[in-house]
């Protein structure tokens, strides 16, 4: 358990620091087309396309840190009365579907790959390859479902030392 805890903290950080490498391309994008617009006249050709594509990395690299650091938003109204134990089941099942949905979700995705590659599918300006942002999508899946079975098996250990 400890080393499954220690892969998705790495895991997690360095694809935390991908996507705020990301981010900093895509303002850069930004402000430089803004500038190129206001002061010439012209925009950045193929620039939306780029913050397209970058978007498509830094919104799962960003879910799974979000998750890493269980700083995601529940509402827990309802939950919160129930007694201790129900509410580590509920989290349990909770978790076990949201786990397996985000898992059919990355082996989607992992076939939409292989889909696009075999059809050689790009972007229409710049003509990128659109295979390899689908592809940090699914990575981004995956390691959210990481993230997830850690916290079903954390939740499950304390549902047990009770």
């Amino acid at each position: 358990m400890h080393s499954l805890k220690s892969v998705s903290r790495l895991l997690a950080h360095i694809l935390l620091a991908v996507g705020a490498a990301v981010l900093a391309a895509m303002m850069f994008l930004t402000v430089l087309d803004v500038a190129l617009r206001y002061i010439f006249n012209r925009s950045l050709s193929g620039g939306y396309e780029l913050v397209e594509y970058m978007m498509a990395v830094l919104v799962p690299f960003g879910i799974v840190y979000c998750a890493h650091r269980r700083e995601h938003i529940s509402v827990d109204l309802i939950v919160e009365r129930l007694p201790k134990r129900v509410q580590a089941i509920l989290n349990l099942s909770t978790g076990t579907i949201l786990n397996l949905f985000f898992l059919l979700v990355a082996w989607q995705s992992v076939e939409y790959v292989w889909e696009i590659y075999r059809q050689r599918l790009a972007s229409a300006v710049l003509d990128i390859p659109a295979y390899p942002f689908v592809a940090a999508v699914s990575l981004g899946f995956l390691a959210l479902s990481l993230e997830l079975l850690v916290d079903f098996l954390d939740s499950l250990s304390r549902l047990r030392a009770r």
